[in-house]
C-alpha cells in the first residue's frame, strides 16, 4: 500500500451507507485520504460489524458489493477478517445448533468439554487467561436435542471462538480470504488474532510458535494475490516489535497514549525515546473505533505517568474498558480509554493540530479515524442512549453535519496538515531526531534531496513545519492555505 493516509471509518458513519461515503470523500477529501479501512461491513448480531454472519454478504443497510467496488476504484482498502470468531448466527454455527455433533461444523467451534480435561477450566486455569471477562470465556449453548454445552466465547455472547487446530475452520478461513481478496481488498485486517491459537494451561494468548504457524498460513494464502496482512493486537509493545521481527506490518498503538503524555508533561523524552525504536513499517494511529491502548505503553511510561494520562483524560469526559487477566496485577486494570482524540487533549485546536503533525512525522502509514478527520467530540448522548461505553468515540454523521464541520477552522488546517503529508515525497526516506532540550521535539525527513523539519514547542502548543522546495529553498509550510507541492 501506498504510504498515504488511511481514513477508518464505519459504513455508515459517513454519511448513512458506502455510496454517500464516497459522496463525502470525493467531495471534501480527495487529497487527503488514499485509503479507507472500512470497518466490518457485513451482515452481523452484534459488536457493531465484528460478529459477522456471512462475509459474502455486504450489509443492505449499507449498500452492495458494486459501492464496495466503487470505493476500491479510488482507494486503497483495508477490509476485516474476524480469526477469532463467527456470529452465533451464522449459518455454520446454526447448522451446529440443529445438528449437534452430526454437524459438519461441529468441529469448527472451540468445545469447552472438548479443550478442558475436565470440560471446564479450575480457578487456576482461569486465572492463568488473557480475557475480556471476569469469569471463564464461554456461553451455554442450548442445542436443538435439548443438551446444553459451553463453547468459548473470549468477547461479545455473539461471537463464538473458531477451533483453529480443526481443518474445517481452516478451509472456512482459505475460502473467505480468497472472496474478500476478489472483492477489491488491498490489505486484510487480521482481528482479534492474538486470542487465536489456544493451548492448555497457557494465558491462550499469542501462543507460541502456534502464532506464528498460523500468520504464516493466512499471509500464504494472501500471498496469491500479493496483498498484505495488518494483526491487531493490544498488547505490550515488545510484542509489536517481535511481529515487526517476522516480516509484518504492524500498528503502533503506542502512539496515541504516548503522545497524550507528551502534551500534558511538556515533555519529548519518553516520545523521543519511542522513535528510536518504533518499528518503521507500521501503521500509526491516535484514534480508532476501539479506546485509545493502555497496556500498549506499559514500561515505555512509568506506573505513575500513565495513570496521568488516564486521570486527565478522565477529566476531560473519558470512560474505561477493562482487563480481567492477572498478569501480576491482581485484578482488573484501566485496557483503553474511551475518548474522541479531540475531546482527550481537552477540545483544544492547537494541541490537536500538534498531536496530527506528530503522528504525521513518525514512521509509518497515518491512520485517522472519522471523527478525527471531523475534530469531533464525545458523543454522551450516543453513549447514554445506547448504555453502551464505547459510543462515546462513534458517532454517526449525517452529510449535513459532514458539511458544516468541513469549515471549522482546525478541520482546514488538519487537511492542509494531511495535503502535505499525502504530497510531499519524503516520507519513505529516512527519519533523525535533532537534539532538543525536553520543552521541544524536532523530527527530520529527508530523501533524494528533499528534506522536511517539524519543530514542535511544547509549552507553547504550537509546531513549525519547514521544507526544501523544488529549487532547493526552505519554506515554511502555511496551514492557512491548501498546499502547492505537484502544482
Amino acid at each position: 500500500m501506498k504510504n498515504k493516509i488511511m481514513l477508518i471509518t464505519y459504513s455508515d458513519s459517513f454519511g448513512k451507507n458506502l455510496k454517500e461515503l464516497k459522496q463525502m470523500v470525493d467531495t471534501y477529501f480527495k487529497r487527503e485520504i488514499n485509503g479507507i479501512h472500512i470497518l466490518p461491513f457485513f451482515p452481523s448480531s452484534g459488536d457493531r460489524g465484528f460478529a459477522p454472519i456471512n462475509y459474502r454478504e455486504v450489509d443492505s443497510q449499507f449498500g452492495t458489493w458494486e459501492d464496495i467496488q466503487a470505493l476500491a476504484e479510488d482507494y486503497e482498502l483495508m477490509f476485516d477478517f474476524m480469526i477469532n470468531h463467527l456470529s452465533r448466527r451464522s449459518p455454520e454455527f446454526l447448522d451446529f445448533l440443529e445438528k449437534h455433533d452430526q454437524s459438519e461444523y461441529a468441529d469448527m467451534f472451540l468445545r469447552f468439554k472438548k479443550f478442558w480435561p475436565n470440560g471446564e477450566p479450575d480457578q487456576k486455569q482461569v486465572d492463568m487467561l488473557n480475557k475480556r471477562k471476569p469469569c471463564a470465556p464461554c456461553e451455554d449453548i442450548l442445542f436443538a436435542d435439548g443438551t446444553t454445552e459451553k463453547i468459548w466465547c473470549t468477547f461479545d455472547n455473539e461471537q463464538m471462538d473458531l477451533n483453529l487446530e480443526s481443518e474445517t475452520a481452516w478451509r472456512f478461513v482459505e475460502k473467505t480470504l480468497r472472496f474478500l481478496m476478489d472483492q477489491g481488498a488491498a490489505m486484510i485486517r487480521l482481528d482479534a488474532f492474538a486470542f487465536a491459537t489456544k493451548r492448555l494451561n497457557t494465558s491462550c494468548f499469542f501462543i507460541e510458535p502456534e502464532m506464528w504457524d498460523m500468520m504464516k498460513r493466512v499471509q500464504g494464502i494472501l500471498d496469491e494475490k500479493n496483498i498484505p496482512m495488518l494483526p491487531e493486537i493490544h498488547d505490550h509493545y515488545t510484542i509489536q516489535q517481535k511481529i515487526a521481527d517476522h516480516g509484518y506490518t504492524v500498528y503502533d498503538f503506542v502512539l496515541p497514549v504516548m503522545v497524550l503524555h507528551t502534551l500534558f508533561s511538556q515533555s519529548s523524552r519518553k516520545l523521543r525515546h519511542w522513535l528510536e525504536i518504533c518499528p518503521r513499517d507500521q501503521h500509526t494511529t491516535l484514534d480508532t473505533h476501539d479506546g485509545l491502548g493502555t497496556v500498549d505503553v506499559e514500561d515505555l511510561l512509568s506506573e505513575e505517568e500513565l495513570q496521568a494520562v488516564i486521570d486527565k483524560t478522565e477529566e476531560y469526559g473519558a470512560n474505561f474498558k477493562w482487563d480481567y487477566s492477572q498478569k501480576g496485577h491482581g485484578g482488573k486494570r484501566v485496557y483503553q480509554i474511551n475518548c474522541s482524540y479531540y475531546s482527550a487533549v481537552g477540545e483544544d485546536d492547537d494541541s490537536y493540530l500538534l498531536s496530527r503533525a506528530i503522528q504525521f512525522f513518525t514512521p509509518g502509514v497515518p491512520q485517522v479515524y472519522y471523527m478525527g478527520l471531523l475534530a469531533g467530540e464525545n458523543d454522551y448522548e450516543l453513549m447514554e442512549r445506547t448504555q453502551y461505553d464505547r459510543n462515546i468515540s462513534r458517532h454517526n454523521y449525517t452529510v449535513e453535519e459532514i458539511e458544516t464541520l468541513v469549515e471549522k477552522p482546525v478541520v482546514k488546517k488538519l487537511c492542509r496538515l494531511m495535503q502535505f503529508r499525502n504530497e510531499y515525497p519524503i516520507f519513505d526516506g529516512e527519519m533523525s531526531l535533532p537534539d532538543t532540550d525536553d520543552s521541544c521535539l524536532s523530527i527530520v525527513w529527508s530523501c533524494k534531496g528533499l528534506e522536511a523539519r517539524l519543530d514542535a514547542r511544547l509549552k507553547e502548543k504550537s509546531f513549525t513545519i519547514t521544507y526544501l522546495d523544488r529549487m532547493g529553498e526552505a519554506v515554511t509550510l502555511s496551514l492557512e492555505e491548501d498546499f502547492k507541492w505537484d502544482e
